[in-house]
């Protein structure tokens, strides 16, 4: 009945009641229009500049939207240093980081700094713009602002292999020439790099039959694409190239042993991989702690722990330390064998011989508290991340907030969320879509879901279409039907343009078949994804 209430209040004298009504004691941004009208740029640090400005391009993002009239109020304030981190920040906005760059590049006495070139190549590629890439190329080639590199390139052979054009990337290589660039093994080697790593294998093999009679490969070249081969289970086509780098004479080191171990490994042929370990002392080569931790993940992958184990215990014997990496595939195997005890002693371990765990060895960790509702396990974890200077990433935060959504203890949930801005940490789309989605599922929580939807909104930033149909669908469901109006309304005097265009999905209007494609175009830790963890779904 209060909710009923609450809605009919609304509705009659106060448009922003949601909002107004859950406040929360800090919050994260101010609307744009408040950074226009009250407080002049020149009263802000360069930090502050930077937020501004990204909110711009953010907020003007479309092609057809008008840039440069915000962004003059800033044009006293623009240095090369200030571009850089602003197009640092804006990496998943091409058009609009293109734009900036352009219009800070016709400021008076302005000039753009080498690393702002190379970034805005790279924002160029990431969002596919190849046209407006090679124009941008062409420009600088012309105008002569900064001479082309190699780096230049190699950015630009990640972007097509990131986008599936292997063909391109092989183009983009032979087109060196014409912008002054020479190739040569080092630019081999990094277009064999991307495009095994993206699993264009059979292109890479195919581009280094032809050029091999060019340019002399070495034995990084072909660790490379035994790697490749390894990575996509043909352990024969790594075997064929190691015995090709005997054939030429060229010098067989300790990564070409590992490159065909591991595709030995990977492919599931152990034990032919460890007759090749064994064949390394007898060629003067002494296994390395890669060497060994190719055994690990491998034992790791076969659910064979104690096998793990027991090569971790021979590098310790021989005072070989594990990477990262490879400490992180045994606390995981621990997490998900329910032996969290262990993993523990792992991290512990790590610490102790200087190896410092990352946010993978955490949230592992974390997970299986989350999963197993630990509430103060997991909350204990996170603050010894702190102490540890690991922060807490969105994939930390999500698995919390998640987690203490679905046991209801949302003492701590408000504890959780007030502490994330004094740890730097600023909440994105999917760790708003945690709390609406969470406290839609919660009986009579509906008011909580529309707080944290309205500071979203408030925030610029623009949610997930489907979080906008499932709060919708919950108010209407719930026979609130009235109240759609006041939280699309408030969507369309939002500054974003994407926000205004989303509030046609709160109403009902407008099938969202574009907005879900934009969303899949998200960097995956945007959509929440990167650790095998769900943050969504139950």
């Amino acid at each position: 009945m209060a909710i009923r209430a609450s809605f009919s209040i609304t509705r009659t004298f106060n448009p922003f009641f949601f909002h107004s009504l859950f406040s929360p004691k800090t919050h994260h941004s101010r609307l744009f229009s408040q950074i226009i009208h009250q407080d002049p740029p020149h009263s802000h640090s360069s930090p502050q500049y930077i937020n501004e400005i990204c909110r711009i391009l953010s907020d003007f993002r479309d092609p057809h939207h008008e840039l440069e009239c915000p962004l003059t109020a800033f044009s006293d304030k623009i240095t090369s240093s200030l571009v850089e981190q602003v197009l640092k920040r804006c990496r998943n906005l091409g058009f609009s980081a293109h734009r900036f760059f352009l219009w800070a590049k016709r400021i008076p006495g302005f000039m753009h700094s080498k690393e702002s070139y190379h970034i805005l190549v790279d924002i160029l590629g990431s969002s596919k713009q190849f046209p407006l890439l090679w124009d941008f190329l062409s420009e600088i080639k012309e105008n002569q602002c900064i001479e082309i590199s190699p780096e230049i390139f190699w950015l630009i052979f990640r972007a097509y292999c990131r986008a599936n054009l292997p063909g391109d990337a092989i183009r983009a290589f032979h087109k060196m020439g014409d912008f002054g660039v020479k190739a040569g093994i080092v630019d081999v080697d990094q277009l064999l790099y991307v495009l095994c790593k993206r699993k264009h294998v059979k292109q890479a093999q195919e581009f280094f039959d032809r050029i091999n009679v060019e340019v002399m490969p070495n034995a990084k070249t072909y660790s490379i694409l035994m790697r490749g081969w390894g990575d996509v289970g043909d352990a024969g086509e790594a075997r064929k190239l190691f015995e090709e780098m005997r054939e030429r004479g060229c010098a067989v080191d300790v990564v070409a042993y590992n490159s065909l171990l591991e595709a030995l490994c990977k492919g599931g042929n152990v034990d032919e991989a460890y007759k090749l370990f064994r064949e390394m002392g007898s060629n003067g080569l002494a296994p390395d702690a890669c060497t060994y931790s190719i055994f690990i993940r491998a034992y790791c992958e076969l659910k064979d722990i104690h096998s793990a184990f027991r090569v971790l215990d021979r590098m310790r014997r021989y005072n070989l330390v594990p990477n990262v990496f490879t400490y992180n595939c045994i606390i995981k195997k621990l997490c998900k064998s329910e032996k969290v005890d262990e993993a523990y002693q792992l991290l512990d371990e790590m610490i102790e011989k200087g190896v410092s765990p990352d946010l993978w060895s955490y949230n592992a960790i974390l997970s299986f508290h989350c999963d197993h509702c630990e509430v103060n396990k997991a909350l204990r974890l996170v603050s010894r991340m702190e102490k540890e200077n690991c922060m807490p990433d969105r994939h930390t935060y999500n698995m919390v907030l998640k987690m203490l959504l679905r046991v209801g203890r949302f003492d701590r949930l408000k504890d959780v969320w007030e502490g994330m801005e004094e740890r730097g940490f600023y909440p994105a789309a999917s760790t708003y879509a945690v709390m609406v989605h969470g406290f839609c599922k919660k009986k009579g929580k509906l008011e909580e879901a529309c707080k944290y939807f309205e500071m979203m909104i408030d925030d610029g930033i623009p949610p997930y279409s489907c979080t906008v149909e499932l709060l919708r669908n919950r108010v209407i469901g719930l026979g609130f039907s009235e109240q759609i109006d006041v939280l699309a309304g408030k969507m369309e005097r939002s500054t974003s343009c994407v926000i205004q265009e989303l509030s046609s999905v709160m109403r009902g209007e407008n099938a969202c078949g574009k907005l879900r494609s934009e969303e899949q175009n998200l960097p995956s830790e945007e959509r929440g994804e990167g650790y095998g963890y769900t943050w969504l779904t139950e």
